[in-house]
C-alpha cells in the first residue's frame, strides 16, 4: 500500500480528493491537514510515502512545508496540488524539492498514476506547465523576491530593512533592482507581475 498524507485548506476538497484516493485499492490515506504545520506534524508522525498539498494554506504555504521537510531529511516525497498554473511556482516547487506539480483540474486517474509514480522514485509534473518554466526563467534573486515580498504586503523601507536587518539603501537597491528587472513602474507593479508569474 501506498501511503498518503492530504494537505488542503478547503475542507470540501480535502474531503474529496480523500475519498477520491480511497477507491484506489493500492493508495491509503493516513492522514488530512488542513495547515502548513499541521501537514509537517502529520508527516512526521505518520511518515507517509507521499504528501499530495496545496501550495496556499495557513502556517506555511506547500512549499514551506516541502522545503522544511527536506532540511529535517523526511523521506516522504511530495506532489504539489494547485490551482496554480504559473510556471514560476513550478520552479520553486522543484527548487525545494518537490517530486510532483499537477493542477487540480487533471482528471482524477491521472492524480492516482502521478502518486504511483513519485512513490516509486519518479516525478509527475505537468507537462505543458513545465514547458513553460524553462522558456521563462524567473529572473529574481532570492533577496530580491524576499524583499518584494515584504513591500507588497505593505511594509515601509524602514520596515523591511529592520525586519531583514539589512541598511534602508540596501533596500532600495534591492527593491530597484526586482522592478527594473520585472520593467515594472514601481514596487505594486513589480509584485503584481511576480505574483502573476508564481515567482513571489
Amino acid at each position: 500500500m501506498i501511503r498518503v498524507v492530504i494537505a488542503e485548506d478547503q475542507s470540501m476538497i480535502l474531503g474529496a480528493l480523500a475519498a477520491l484516493l480511497e477507491i484506489e485499492n493500492d493508495l491509503e490515506v493516513v492522514g488530512q491537514a488542513a495547515t502548513g504545520p499541521e501537514a509537517v506534524a502529520l508527516v512526521t508522525r505518520m511518515r507517509p510515502d507521499v504528501l499530495l498539498t496545496d501550495i496556499e494554506m495557513p502556517g506555511l504555504s506547500g512549499l514551506d512545508v516541502a522545503a522544511e521537510l527536506r532540511a529535517t531529511g523526511k523521506v516522504t516525497r511530495v506532489i504539489i496540488l494547485t490551482t496554480f498554473a504559473r510556471p514560476g511556482y513550478l520552479r520553486r516547487a522543484l527548487d525545494v524539492g518537490a517530486s510532483g506539480y499537477l493542477l487540480k483540474d487533471a482528471p482524477s486517474a491521472q492524480l492516482a498514476e502521478a502518486i504511483r509514480r513519485v512513490a516509486a522514485g519518479g516525478r509527475a509534473i505537468d507537462p505543458a506547465l513545465a514547458t513553460q518554466a524553462w522558456t521563462e526563467p524567473d529572473p529574481l534573486t532570492d533577496r530580491e523576491r524576499q524583499v518584494l515580498r515584504l513591500a507588497d504586503e505593505g511594509l515601509s523601507g524602514e520596515s523591511i530593512a529592520r525586519e531583514l536587518t539589512l541598511s534602508e539603501g540596501t533596500i532600495r537597491n534591492y527593491l530597484s533592482e526586482a522592478i527594473g528587472k520585472l520593467g515594472a513602474a514601481n514596487r505594486v507593479e513589480a509584485a503584481r507581475i511576480a505574483r502573476q508569474k508564481g515567482w513571489l
